[in-house]
């Protein structure tokens, strides 16, 4: 059963390995169902935007820092 959870997992590891940082933390926040995804620590940004499908990108400069999915269960 875990290795069977580990290969999902593994499956990240192309999408990591591509983001600016070569790093990715997250966290799934159950009752507000949303998944929150940043490329470093602490992540702090100055601006970010509301795309039409619920994600919010969140940006230091012209940098994307991370970014918030919201109604996570539902895709």
């Amino acid at each position: 059963m875990a290795l069977a959870t580990i290969q999902e997992y593994l499956k990240l590891l192309p999408v990591v390995k591509q983001t600016p940082q070569a790093s990715l933390w997250s966290s799934y926040d159950a009752e507000a169902d949303v998944l929150y995804v940043n490329f470093r620590k602490p992540s702090f940004a100055t601006d970010s935007e509301l795309t039409e499908d619920d994600i919010i990108v969140r940006y230091s400069g012209e940098e994307i820092v991370g970014f918030t999915i919201l109604h996570a269960s539902q895709r």
